[in-house]
């Protein structure tokens, strides 16, 4: 996808991760050139070894690259201190994992009010937010149940709910419907929809097509590479010129 600099929330240049595992030199990603725009609803996908788990710890700022530039709102990343990056994962980011990743002791209240105590955010506020947040998603009558009160697609809520709290630039999902039945995916998913029609923008990794399916744009990874890039409007706009040019030569057959 082409897009100006100041387009792009996202933007990676020739992005290289190699690993050493003995004598050997593993590249997980190999010369990644990719923008991403606001409010983009973009999926990764690929089979394992795709390396879109590495493109995963990377865009959230979990994992450096090896070669290659990653700019996130125009700044490159490997400017920043270590401090500047936890701010960013704080508070530009949002992480939902496939493994919900909650409290085990603390409330579906406490959980999404944790990333707002690193933020130095009164109590109160911290309440009020998360209140919010766990309403957005359908969870106001959940707010003091533990989470092995609630069901996994219950839980998943929380995750986004977390996620939403810190109010990101991105939200981060990874296999986030991995451990969920089909129904519960499809309420998930329903979600994430709603949400990218709000205005969010939301990157999903996944090895799922269906999952992928409910994206806006859809890269392929393999071995490191990526292996295509297909935005749905473009391929609306394709099959509707293939639909013009038939529609046209069957009226030219006519006369």
């Amino acid at each position: 996808m082409i897009m100006s600099a100041a387009q792009a929330l996202i933007r990676l240049e020739n992005i290289a991760k190699h690993y050493q595992m003995g004598g050997e030199t593993i590249a997980a990603l190999n010369g990644i050139d990719l923008t991403i725009a606001r409010n983009e609803y973009i999926a990764f996908i690929g089979s394992s070894g795709s390396g879109k788990s590495t493109m995963m710890n990377i865009l959230g700022c979990l994992d450096t690259p090896s070669f290659g530039s990653y700019f996130l709102n125009g700044r490159d990343v490997a400017s920043m201190s270590e401090s500047e990056l936890a701010h960013t994962r704080n508070q530009e980011i949002g992480f939902i994992f496939q493994s919900f990743n909650l409290l085990t002791r603390a409330t579906a209240l406490q959980n999404v009010m944790q990333p707002l105590i690193y933020r130095g955010i009164r109590p109160a506020e911290r309440a009020r937010r998360a209140r919010a947040a766990l309403t957005r998603v359908g969870l106001e009558k959940r707010l003091d149940h533990l989470p092995n009160q609630l069901s996994g697609g219950q839980r998943q809520r929380v995750a986004i709910a977390r996620a939403l709290c810190s109010e990101p630039s991105i939200l981060l999902a990874d296999e986030p419907t991995g451990n969920l039945d089909s129904a519960t995916t499809a309420d998930i998913m329903a979600l994430f929809d709603e949400l990218h029609a709000e205005g969010q923008t939301l990157i999903v990794v996944t090895h799922e097509p269906d999952i992928a399916a409910h994206c806006q744009r859809v890269v392929r990874l393999s071995d490191g590479k990526v292996l295509s890039d297909i935005s749905k409007q473009n391929s609306q706009q394709n099959d509707q010129q293939k639909n013009d040019q038939q529609k046209n030569a069957e009226e030219l057959i006519d006369v």
